[in-house]
């Protein structure tokens, strides 16, 4: 027996044409979870070569929706106010799954409590495009350069070192003979809302996260250490050259490597500076303590503490890839990411608590309104723009 409100066999259609939007999925997927008989009609009504056809395309970049990647699980809120957790996706609920798809890959969240069903309510007086490629390179006599402004070819010429811009809008340094000295001192500094990359005189690269700055020698060699100082979050790709260390330097730290990926989160609104390890091997000193990283791991540097711990490492950089990982990851801690590329500034209400969760993966490409949307649909916050304020509220 259908719901008088709709027609399932409609909506059910529309899924397999691929027509359906988020919000009648949403309505399917209520229908479809209150009874086992509604699964077993739905069954019955769907053709299963055509559901996984139509699955893969949920799991694969939608312009409109803005998500890339999902997770294989199902989540699901339990009803003891200690207990979150996934269950496994069972072969015949694809829509189940689809739906899932798209609530965890635009960034559902869990917390400790019950869900909030109250309707969505979207405010938003304006909208925010998502950030750009751009950066500003201030040379050693104070001169500053905007990268997204500048055109191609040679921004400047320091110690007998060439600065260069490519056609696809790097920086390049490039060594002009023996002539340099270790005292030029260059900066590259992205604002919130910017991302950029880097290749040093010794060809190693550098990407830049929005809100970071590097500063390094033009020459990049400072008694024969290659050093870098860094705030905020890069990843690198150092080239190997053993009679040459290079050093990352941030305000707690010093990572020691000779040629190896990594990626170093050292921004000062966060915890503690987070380095982890694509491949080689690195040495971090801070004070007292030091550790000797593996390819899958990543120390957590809190000042006081440094612990080592395995990680996904694909996680970590999802900014460098384009996407936004929410899997897991604290509130918060997903605002601020959202934050710095948006260059928004969020404020909280007094009814978000430091405890709640997010789960699933977002695209940095899409414009913030898309991005709250998607996360309103979860139901358990709410968002209001002002200008470049975010109200977060329940």
């Amino acid at each position: 027996m259908f719901d008088k409100e709709f027609d399932i066999a409609t909506l059910i259609s529309l899924y397999q044409k691929g027509e359906i939007d988020i919000n009648s999925m949403q309505r399917l997927e209520t229908w479809l979870a209150a009874d086992q008989a509604n699964q077993n009609l739905f069954e019955e009504l769907s053709q299963e070569n055509k559901l996984q056809s139509k699955l893969a395309k949920f799991r694969t970049f939608d312009e409109n929706l803005g998500w890339e990647k999902v997770r294989s699980g199902i989540p699901e809120i339990s009803q003891n106010v200690q207990a979150v957790k996934r269950i496994p996706l069972w072969p015949r609920y694809f829509l189940a799954a689809a739906i899932a798809a798209i609530v965890v890959g635009a960034g559902l969240f869990y917390y400790k409590g019950t869900k909030n069903k109250e309707s969505v309510n979207h405010a938003y007086v304006s909208d925010i495009a998502p950030g750009k490629v751009g950066a500003t390179l201030t040379l050693a006599n104070g001169k500053k350069i905007s990268l997204g402004d500048a055109r191609k070819g040679e921004l400047a010429n320091e110690a007998g070192t060439s600065i260069l811009k490519t056609a696809d809008g790097q920086v390049v340094y490039e060594m002009k003979g023996h002539s340099g000295t270790s005292d030029k001192i260059n900066t590259l500094t992205t604002a919130n809302g910017e991302t950029y990359i880097l290749t040093l005189p010794d060809k190693s690269k550098v990407w830049m996260n929005a809100a970071s700055s590097l500063t390094y020698s033009t020459s990049l060699n400072q008694h024969g250490i290659r050093k870098v100082q860094l705030q905020g979050e890069a990843y690198f790709e150092i080239f190997k050259d053993k009679a040459h260390p290079f050093v990352v330097q941030t305000n707690k730290q010093e990572i020691e490597v000779l040629g190896t990926h990594f990626n170093v989160n050292s921004y000062n609104d966060e915890p503690g500076i987070e380095t982890t390890l694509m491949e080689g091997s690195v040495k971090i000193t801070s004070g007292r303590f030091q550790k000797i990283l593996k390819p899958g791991e990543q120390a957590i540097n809190k000042g006081n503490s440094m612990a080592v711990n395995h990680v996904d490492v694909q996680t970590v950089v999802d900014w460098k890839n384009g996407d936004f990982n929410l899997d897991k990851v604290n509130f918060k801690v997903a605002m601020r990411k959202i934050a710095r590329w948006y260059d928004v500034e969020i404020i909280y209400d007094a009814s978000i608590t430091d405890d709640m969760e997010t789960g699933g993966w977002v695209s940095r490409g899409s414009n913030l309104s898309s991005i709250l949307k998607l996360i309103e649909s979860s139901g358990l916050v709410h968002f209001k723009v002002e200008g470049r304020k975010v109200y977060v509220y329940k």
